[in-house]
């Protein structure tokens, strides 16, 4: 049996322009974390040659391509898994729709556990690299690049896209006490919502060159938190978040809605810094940094909203439990 525990994320900074449209014309720049929510995945042997996969529904198979779960079916492909074993995933939130990035570290976890379920070693690199694969090339979906690789990476990062597709992963090096305040700044509030990100995304991804003004400006507040991190100016954070949701907002229709410009204007009456929803939009969770002096406040104001407590996580994808008893073909 083999379970790998990937991180769920939250972007601070420059969400969009990690879209192929975007950067791969302009260089794209995010500044994200990882947080202490989890995809777990189990991985185990069968006596017999079925393959069993377990979510909200299960299915019972005979070879790989029957699998109806796409992220199983092309992650087991990839690695090489024939028949013969059960998988089984587990989430800390609502698999679809949060906003936190749980898709791509689904396919994160996937790949780890089914390469170590075969005896391979990879790096997080690799399984970002083949995540994006999955997902944006043979799924076609209308996604960007950067939760694959917070959910592999891990930690308190910047990430540049380049042209050529490859990646520049920076390490955001700030001491464990500021590390600490920034982590309990930050708050996720549940907009009671959750939402296909797909459409949010797909009208975004073609509206980039309609929208370039836009798209520049947030990767200028990606580069200007990434500097206040390193000046360890912290509060840059909430004040980029706001002016960040604005331009956020006019990137694709249905990015906000009535119910989340009241939470938002809710959130900000109580004493937050900034805003903004986690994600594509449209619901899932709203992001919140506010100073521990007014958080009492804050939670008062958005009281009829439920809060999901977090921290920030050092670590990617990683195997928390190996128990092969047999070398696997």
């Amino acid at each position: 049996m083999i379970i790998s525990q990937t991180p769920l994320r939250i972007s601070l900074a420059g969400g969009g322009t990690d879209l192929a449209n975007y950067y791969k014309e302009n260089e794209g720049f995010v500044v994200s974390t990882a947080v202490d929510k989890y995809i777990h995945v189990i991985v185990k042997e069968r006596f017999d040659d079925l393959i069993y996969v377990d979510y909200s529904k299960k299915e019972i198979i005979h070879s790989i391509d029957e699998i109806q779960h796409d992220l199983v079916r092309e992650a087991a492909k990839i690695t090489g898994l024939k028949k013969g074993f059960e998988v089984m995933m587990l989430a800390d939130i609502p698999s679809e729709g949060s906003g936190l990035g749980s898709s791509s570290s689904l396919t994160i976890g996937l790949l780890h556990a089914f390469y170590q379920y075969k005896g391979k070693l990879v790096t997080s690199e690799q399984l970002a690299r083949e995540a994006c694969m999955i997902e944006i090339d043979i799924l076609k979906r209308p996604i960007g690049r950067q939760d694959q690789y917070i959910a592999a990476y891990g930690g308190l990062k910047a990430f540049k896209f380049c042209k050529d597709n490859s990646v520049e992963v920076t390490d955001i090096e700030v001491g464990s006490e500021l590390k600490r305040k920034l982590g309990s700044n930050l708050l996720l509030f549940f907009t009671n919502t959750t939402r296909t990100a797909s459409s949010i995304l797909q009208e975004q991804s073609k509206n980039v060159l309609n929208r370039l003004e836009f798209h520049h400006k947030i990767k200028e507040l990606a580069y200007d938190s990434f500097e206040g991190l390193n000046n360890l100016d912290i509060n840059r954070i909430g004040t980029n978040l706001k002016i960040n949701w604005e331009m956020k907002k006019q990137l694709a229709a249905n990015v906000t809605n009535p119910e989340i410009d009241k939470m938002y204007k809710l959130a900000m009456n109580g004493g937050a810094l900034g805003a903004k929803i986690s994600g594509a939009g449209g619901g899932g969770f709203l992001l919140v940094y506010c100073e521990r002096d007014k958080q009492d406040n804050l939670r008062r104001t958005l009281r009829e909203y439920r809060e999901l407590p977090f921290l920030l996580e050092k670590y990617g994808s990683k195997i928390i439990f190996d128990q092969t008893k047999y070398d696997i073909k």
